[in-house]
């Protein structure tokens, strides 16, 4: 029987962060293609490190988080997926539901490696909370990705802005399914 919060789909592993995940996660988020869409600029490794310290208060605080994707033959890191809860000061709000988020690497994308994720976390979610809804926030110009929250079930609920930058506000009622 695998950890509670292990996923492993066909090719991947998803597991929560730990510290030994800190050098991959500074990989990912100081590329200037990964944060393009993501707060516009590469993440300092002390923002790198909020993160990390993030993601493990969600899993403490809330029972949910994000978790490292692996590939599951060779263990290399490609990327995050999962849930948090940020209270970001959005126009207009996001609602205080849990939010799906996820960023790979470049080398991982354009593979199906964000949907197989994005899928294996929406149903840890389903399970989760079977009669919930989750939401989710990208920048309006990042098409790529508002199109796999589409194949994931979630469907655009308004345009806004966060830091003076436009996003689409998405949502997700449990067990949907995309297209």
């Amino acid at each position: 029987m695998q950890p509670l919060h292990i996923v492993e789909t066909e090719r991947l592993v998803l597991a929560p962060h730990d510290v030994a995940d800190f050098e991959d996660m500074c990989t990912l988020w100081c590329d200037p293609e990964v944060t393009r869409h993501i707060g516009g600029r590469p993440f300092r490794r002390e923002e790198v490190w909020a993160r990390l310290l993030r993601y493990a208060g969600n899993w403490s605080l809330f029972g949910f988080g994000f978790w490292a994707i692996r590939d599951r033959q060779s263990g290399a890191f490609l990327g995050e997926a999962g849930f948090h809860r940020l209270r970001r000061e959005l126009n207009p709000p996001l609602a205080d539901l849990p939010e799906l988020g996820f960023a790979l690497l470049p080398h991982a994308q354009g593979r199906g490696i964000a949907t197989e994720a994005g899928r294996a976390a929406a149903g840890w979610g389903d399970a989760a909370w079977p009669d919930g809804e989750t939401v989710c926030m990208i920048a309006a110009g990042n098409a790529r990705s508002i199109r796999v929250a589409f194949r994931l079930g979630y469907r655009e609920t308004a345009r806004g802005t966060y830091q003076g930058d436009p996003i689409a506000l998405l949502s997700r009622p449990s067990g949907a399914s995309g297209g």
